[in-house]
């Protein structure tokens, strides 16, 4: 007698896990992000880097950031890719480029947009592959991935953030003023949290971690040891 195997229904199969880091700009989030995935073995998402990539890609274009048509346009044709740490734009490798102020400014800007977030939502889903992803952002846990089976909220003072960025612009050998970053960070929490779409904001169900005063090191234990409790 013939048996056929039967498979089990899709709605039972386990998915993906996904730790979402959510968190204001410069907490840190996206270190912690790929330090975790590193200690899991997992795949990483910079979802930030897919707003500020849509952002280089728009300034090229001289696009204002009042288009919102044609900013969303430039998200869903966004030649991109990402290989061993470093990222390109149309085969041009733009990690530095898309970490300046004014293009972070911009995707802050264009991030409120309901049409460009729906281009690039799709686009971060895909990043969901085994064993694991750890992704990073500002809606990961409340729209992205929804389902994570670890959510995290990071914040620091942002003075504190502040700080962190004006280190790791002058280590870039880019030129930066403290008192210019911390009204534009404020300016940029402001949007952030105040957008009508998918708003920065904790889930209901995320572990709020305050890293200003932890060390880097301090901050990766702290959400591997929240994942080792789930």
């Amino acid at each position: 007698m013939t048996t056929h195997a039967v498979m089990p229904p899709e709605s039972t199969k386990t998915p993906v896990p996904v730790i979402a880091i959510d968190g204001p700009t410069a907490s840190g989030k996206g270190t912690i992000a790929h330090r975790v995935a590193a200690a899991l073995g997992w795949a990483t998402l910079d979802s930030g880097a897919l707003y500020r990539l849509t952002a280089l890609a728009a300034l090229d274009r001289s696009l204002s950031a009042d288009d919102e048509a044609g900013v969303a346009e430039v998200a869903r044709a966004l030649d991109v890719r990402f290989y061993g740490g470093r990222i390109f734009l149309e085969n041009n490798e733009v990690s530095d480029a898309i970490r300046q102020e004014q293009v972070g400014n911009f995707a802050s800007r264009i991030a409120a947009y309901p049409a460009v977030r729906q281009a690039l939502l799709e686009r971060q889903r895909v990043f969901r592959v085994p064993p694991g992803l750890v992704a990073d952002g500002r809606d990961m846990g409340t729209v992205v991935f929804p389902d994570a089976a670890l959510k995290v909220f990071l914040v620091a003072d942002v003075q504190a953030r502040a700080e962190r960025r004006c280190k790791q612009l002058i280590e870039k050998g880019i030129s930066a003023n403290l008192d210019d970053l911390l009204r534009d960070m404020r300016e940029r929490d402001a949007r952030d949290t105040q957008r009508s779409v998918a708003p920065l904001v904790a889930a209901t169900d995320a572990h709020v971690l305050d890293s200003s005063s932890l060390t880097i090191e301090q901050t990766v234990q702290a959400v591997l040891d929240f994942w080792k409790g789930t």
